[in-house]
């Protein structure tokens, strides 16, 4: 099974990306999505992150912001929390790829927003980046409730610039173009992978 990352800064259309291959009938593993699972009620993060910083969980779930308020300025609190929270992330991770490779799929797409940031392009079999020029960035992500150019600015100094990105890809997608220009380049992409050509640049998942 060829596994794809996805990848791609904020404001650039990669959740709606994503739909579109699972439109294509490719499952798509979403990490956020994932972080969120575990911190739900029943989330298998919510008893170790409370032992770890008693008082942010709340109503069983933990309280994403008092953990960011105290993990705010703190650098062995993040330690701490990713020593948590990787370990799961990964499980669930391996969990999906098992099963849809159970499931008979050639394909599947595993949706990292910090893909280059955490050295997972290592860890698939090509790199699908998806990009749109820096004003439509701007203005996607300014139309978002509460957010602010000062908040763009901090996102964007926490992730591997917009260009680098593109350089390091193995393929682009310029959401810019609109949505029937970014279906035809999922399309591409899936022939591409699917081709006895294909070359992976992966090494085997740990």
């Amino acid at each position: 099974m060829i596994v794809l990352g996805l990848t791609g800064s904020v404001g650039m259309g990669k959740s709606t990306t994503a739909r579109m291959f699972r439109d294509a009938g490719v499952p798509v593993w979403d990490a956020d999505a994932a972080v969120h699972g575990l911190y739900a009620r029943g989330g298998a993060a919510v008893a170790p992150v409370e032992a770890a910083f008693p008082g942010v969980v709340r109503d069983g779930a933990v309280d994403r912001q008092a953990l960011a308020d105290r993990a705010h300025g703190d650098p062995a609190v993040f330690e701490r929390l990713e020593a948590i929270v990787h370990p799961l992330v990964r499980a669930d991770r391996e969990a999906f790829l098992a099963q849809a490779e159970a499931d008979g799929h050639d394909v599947a797409v595993l949706d990292i927003p910090l893909l280059y940031e955490t050295g997972a392009e290592d860890q698939v079999d090509a790199v699908v980046v998806v990009t749109a020029p820096a004003a439509v960035q701007r203005e996607r992500v300014l139309s978002r409730p509460g957010m602010d150019q000062a908040r763009l600015s901090v996102l964007l100094q926490r992730q591997t610039p917009d260009a680098e990105k593109r350089a390091r890809a193995d393929f682009v997608i310029d959401t810019s173009l609109g949505l029937e220009s970014a279906r035809a380049r999922v399309r591409t992409v899936l022939e591409a992978v699917r081709s006895p050509d294909f070359r992976s640049r992966a090494r085997p998942l740990d």
